[in-house]
């Protein structure tokens, strides 16, 4: 289970920073758009709280422990990619990519839960790879309307 937990808590990892990364893009993007997506991202930051926590559940019921601290969380995150423009499509694309990103990180998690019997952790990751990729849909749906 060890392998496990360690993959698990780099998706809780990346789960963090896109619950802080979504939460900023919701106050500094500004754009013709900017209810929209305002609402988008506040729903968002919200939802990755819950994903994170529900998440970090299933890690400590495999008796493992998350990191204590930010910093030990983007330690566990090397490939998180962080905005560098308040560009509002630079924000929406690398919020994008991290959505993308943890989807495909998720999709080793389940195959390691399944060698591990692990139903309850393959059957959460499988849902959150639903929800990044539809939130990444989502937002290339907007992009392409401006």
């Amino acid at each position: 289970p060890a392998r496990l937990a360690n993959e698990m808590i780099k998706a809780c990892s990346h789960l963090a920073q896109l619950m802080i990364q979504s939460h900023l893009v919701h106050l500094n993007y500004e754009a013709g758009n900017f209810y929209g997506v305002h609402q988008f991202t506040k729903a968002q930051y919200k939802q990755h709280q819950k994903q994170l926590d529900r998440l970090g559940e299933l890690v400590r019921s495999l008796d493992f422990m998350l990191p204590m601290c930010s910093k030990g969380l983007l330690g566990a995150c090397k490939s998180f990619k962080h905005v560098d423009s308040y560009e509002p499509q630079d924000m929406l694309l690398t919020y994008m990519e991290n959505l993308e990103a943890l989807g495909l990180m998720l999709k080793k998690v389940i195959k390691i839960a399944q060698k591990e019997d692990a139903p309850d952790v393959e059957n959460y990751c499988a849902q959150l790879i639903e929800e990044m990729f539809t939130a990444s849909w989502q937002i290339k749906a907007t992009l392409r309307c401006r």
